[in-house]
């Protein structure tokens, strides 16, 4: 099959919805399939056209940037040309631009599936009101267009405003997880660099520093958490500056962050790639998922996380509880509170948390493989 995938952003950009097409795409092309992805060129050093892992990306020039979406002029002769010359339409929502590619599915004949990562809540402001409803808007008329729409859990469908209007639409799919293997060399020479004392416990958080995160819970937990475990740190692994449409939440925040690190009790280690992460994890005592929205659905990085045997502590957000509740490896916690994240990185260093994991039954259904094969029926069944 020919499949096209569009989303706003795609790698470099670094995000859970960014990780999930790009695994996804390259996964569908080592099954034999053809595959184009239609995104913006959101940075001008990047290509117009690559290939890259077998996969052919085409990036439409960005006029100008409104807060995290983009202007796009080419975008509508980019995407009638491409959907013509595709089998298949694979969106990623929340976007704007899904609605048009979604219509030219049904006046083409061109079966459409959209993969629903999360609902879209921007921050507080009227601009940012009237942004959240025009894409509100397209959302919805995207799925009336398409024909299925994928989402990670069922929990997260029962309660997203909309997808409980299109539930006779909805397809549950794991979402793709894998990691490098990693050796312990290298876990071993990541300790040395980042933790040659051996302090402990280590709490881990892999994200973008962004609002819907969280970061301001776990940064409150650290101050209760020291009082209990005074060699317990940090460690934020993922981009913290300069991030689009993020920079006043991170200036709110940098002074308490900066008192922290003084301290030793935070690090940012950046943007890690691939390899790296697969030291990240096994030098972790937990992982932290204190999201506040439902902007955040899933946390890929907690099936990561707990593939290396470590149990994560998560918001108890619809979808985002789903890798705990499943697989009985940590704790939820009520949104946004740091006391409970506090007394759950307690309970947990102390042993009072069930921390099984199986990791052959997590690798072999969060394999991508596995994801694509499930969406390769998907597709030839529509």
């Amino acid at each position: 099959m020919k499949i096209l995938i569009e989303l706003t952003y795609y790698r470099p950009h670094t995000s859970g919805l960014t990780i999930y097409a790009e695994r996804l795409a390259k996964a569908l092309v080592k099954r034999g399939h053809t595959v184009t992805v239609l995104t913006s060129r959101y940075e001008k050093n990047l290509p117009k056209n690559e290939i890259r892992d077998g996969v052919r990306i085409v990036r439409a020039p960005v006029l100008f940037r409104i807060s995290k979406g983009v202007i796009m002029p080419t975008f509508g002769f980019l995407a009638t040309k491409l959907a013509l010359e595709n089998d298949i339409i694979h969106l990623h929502l929340p976007q704007f631009d899904a609605a048009g590619l979604a219509l030219r599915g049904r006046l083409f004949g061109k079966p459409t599936v959209i993969t629903y990562h999360c609902d879209l809540q921007m921050p507080k402001g009227i601009f940012n009101w009237v942004a959240n409803q025009a894409v509100h808007i397209m959302n919805f008329a995207a799925c009336l267009f398409a024909n299925k729409i994928v989402t990670y859990t069922q929990d997260y469908a029962d309660h997203s405003p909309l997808l409980r209007k299109f539930s006779k639409k909805i397809k549950i799919i794991d979402p793709p997880v894998e990691l490098p293997q990693s050796n312990p060399l290298d876990i071993r020479n990541f300790q040395l660099v980042h933790n040659p004392q051996d302090l402990h416990p280590i709490i881990g958080i892999a994200a973008r520093f962004a609002s819907e995160k969280g970061v301001e819970v776990l940064i409150s937990a650290m101050e209760k958490i020291s009082n209990t475990l005074p060699q317990a740190e940090v460690w934020f692994a993922g981009p913290y500056k300069n991030i689009i449409g993020e920079e006043k939440y991170f200036q709110r925040l940098q002074p308490k962050v900066n008192d922290l690190e003084k301290t030793g009790k935070w690090k940012f280690l950046g943007l890690l790639n691939p390899e790296e992460m697969a030291a990240f994890y096994p030098n972790l005592d937990m992982l932290t998922i204190p999201s506040l929205n439902s902007t955040e659905a899933f946390g890929l990085v907690q099936i990561e996380a707990m593939m290396n045997g470590k149990p994560s502590i998560a918001s108890d957000l619809p979808g985002v509880r789903q890798p705990v509740t499943s697989h009985k490896m940590g704790k939820i916690i009520p949104i946004g509170d740091s006391d409970a994240l506090a007394r759950s990185v307690i309970e947990i260093w102390e042993g009072r948390s069930d921390q099984k994991s199986d990791l052959d039954l997590l690798q072999k259904q969060y394999s991508p493989d596995t994801i694509a094969a499930q969406f390769e029926t998907l597709f030839e069944e529509i």
